[in-house]
């Protein structure tokens, strides 16, 4: 199926009379996933995301984003004009930004999504709008598929579609060269009238299972073969396309806990899963790049890696203030919180939140003009970001766990202990917290904290904050590359330069500082 065909979400325009393309509301949105994909998960294949327990409350989770978009006390914030000349509204950051005015906005609704999943929900529909975003300016990129990219730029933003993507080869023979793996990577079995018809597997595409579609590109080592060369969106429906999920930490916390035990995991969830494509038509609408040389090329000349950065450092500010707010609750409950190690642990936290929304800031005051009129956040400060978030994730979690300590383990096993009229006065003797805190709330409070960094959903966070911006020498690598193509690598040079013509062996040359000779008592013993 061409999603480029599905039926669109209207409203009436302004008279009432002609309908205009409008974003989907939360229900629409559920009900657009109602559509037979193919999602195993527990050596079953899925017959309703929304309704299974390894997905319905993430799919509820995003579909709150939705209704928020059509809520008017949030609409200032969370939307702004179509560009498409709809008539329409959209989510700030699937329009290309034109100028810093309009990179503010975006980041304003971006940040305005993520605390509705405290930042830990780094997919949401904004995430690949970093990509789609670039569609409508960059669209000559694509070269014979122009046509394509401007259509998708228009039903992407009219619809604030939500797509995932998978770009990297699953880990096997990584040695090789991908066109040398067939059986496993990705790549065109056939060329139709219809379009490509498509076999191999990508990964990782997180919370694939709650989108729309899924975006495929190329990310790693060159392929040399124009069938392995492939960008294209393909939609969860289409036959041939499975998704094959890890375990799902909802289905866990449904299963032996409470929303009580997880109240994070119990909701937040992002799974993991293995697209696999066998002999799966994707339509030429839906083709972006067919060829090695365009698909080499996408990730540094779509316009993505810097938008991503952007959208991907608003999230984690998001979700550092959230930290530092259950970070600083802890301490209360356990009465540590006027300690001087408790409030050094608490002030270094905030410290890394302040060093990212920082970043933010350099993004959007440095934004350079980009294809046509467009901007584009400065990417250098978003290398910054991709390099530092990981060590700073691991240390945040290391100053949590070394100041609360035991205390996030000094938990009973489940909120129905609560309920248990024997073991009740037990619980709310020795399992207060301070400050007269009762037990029910302290218990609350540290399971929290441990579901956000101690569960199995807590430590995935850690490992996607350590893996999300590619391996650390890659953005080493960005940095000096962003460096000598802006210049700024030559005006470092440029200033060593400078200081060293200002003087040599005999002293100074530059004729406003004096000369140390008159009271050098080695250069008098050198010159007699």
């Amino acid at each position: 199926m061409s999603l480029s065909s599905e039926q669109e979400p209207r409203r009436p325009d302004d008279s009432g009379s002609s309908p205009v393309a409008r974003p989907y509301t939360g229900d629409e949105y559920l009900e657009s996933l109602r559509d037979g994909r193919e999602v195993w998960i527990y050596g079953e294949r899925v017959d309703d995301v929304t309704a299974h327990p390894a997905f319905r409350n993430g799919a509820r989770s995003v579909a709150r984003l939705y209704d928020a978009l059509h809520d008017e006390s949030r609409r200032a914030v969370l939307t702004g004009p179509t560009d498409t000349g709809n008539g329409g509204f959209t989510h700030p950051f699937f329009r290309t930004p034109r100028s810093k005015d309009d990179l503010r906005a975006s980041r304003a609704a971006i940040r305005a999504w993520q605390q509705m999943g405290y930042g830990f929900m780094g997919r949401t529909p904004d995430y690949k709008a970093s990509f789609l975003g670039t569609l409508g300016a960059n669209s000559a990129f694509y070269e014979d598929y122009e046509a394509n990219a401007e259509r998708w730029y228009r039903m992407a933003q009219e619809r604030v579609m939500y797509l995932d993507h998978a770009i990297v080869h699953p880990p096997v023979d990584r040695h090789l060269s991908p066109d040398e793996v067939p059986d496993v990577y990705m790549h065109v079995d056939e060329e139709t009238d219809a379009g490509l018809i498509v076999s191999g597997a990508k990964m990782v595409a997180t919370n694939a299972a709650l989108t729309q579609a899924n975006f495929v590109a190329h990310y790693g080592a060159p392929v040399r073969k124009d069938a392995f060369g492939l960008v294209f969106a393909v939609g969860m429906d289409t036959p041939g396309v499975k998704l094959v999920a890890r375990q799902s930490y909802e289905f866990q916390a449904a299963t032996v806990g409470s929303p009580f035990d997880y109240p994070l995991s119990s909701r937040l969830d992002e799974n993991d899963s293995v697209l696999i494509l066998e002999r799966a038509l994707v339509p030429w609408e839906d083709v972006f790049c067919y060829g090695a040389e365009v698909a080499n090329a996408w990730m540094q000349g779509s316009g993505f890696v810097e938008r991503l950065a952007f959208q991907a450092v608003v999230r984690f500010t998001v979700k550092l203030e959230f930290l530092a707010g259950l970070f600083a609750r802890a301490q209360a409950v356990n009465g540590t919180e006027t300690t001087a190690a408790g409030q050094e642990a608490l002030g270094e936290l905030l410290m890394w939140r302040n060093l990212f929304a920082g970043l933010t800031d350099g993004m959007i005051e440095n934004a350079h003009p980009w294809a046509g009129d467009a901007v584009q956040p400065d990417g250098s400060y978003g290398v910054v970001y991709l390099h530092m978030a990981s060590q700073a994730y691991v240390r945040i979690r290391q100053l949590i766990e070394e100041t609360v300590g035991s205390n996030l383990i000094y938990l009973n096993s489940n909120a129905a202990d609560f309920h248990n009229e024997q073991l009740r006065p037990v619980l709310d003797r020795f399992y207060r917290g301070s400050h007269g805190m009762a037990a029910p709330d302290r218990v609350k409070t540290m399971k929290l904290l441990w579901d956000a960094i101690g569960s199995e959903f807590g430590s995935r966070h850690e490992l996607y904050e350590l893996n999300y911006g590619a391996p650390r020498r890659t953005n080493r690598m960005r940095s000096l590359w962003g460096a000598q193509a802006s210049g700024l690598l030559e005006h470092c040079q440029e200033m060593v330069e400078g200081c060293m013509t200002e003087y040599d062996l005999d002293g100074w040359t530059a004729g406003d500082l004096v000369d140390p000779g008159d009271v050098s008592v080695v250069r008098r013993r050198v010159t007699g």
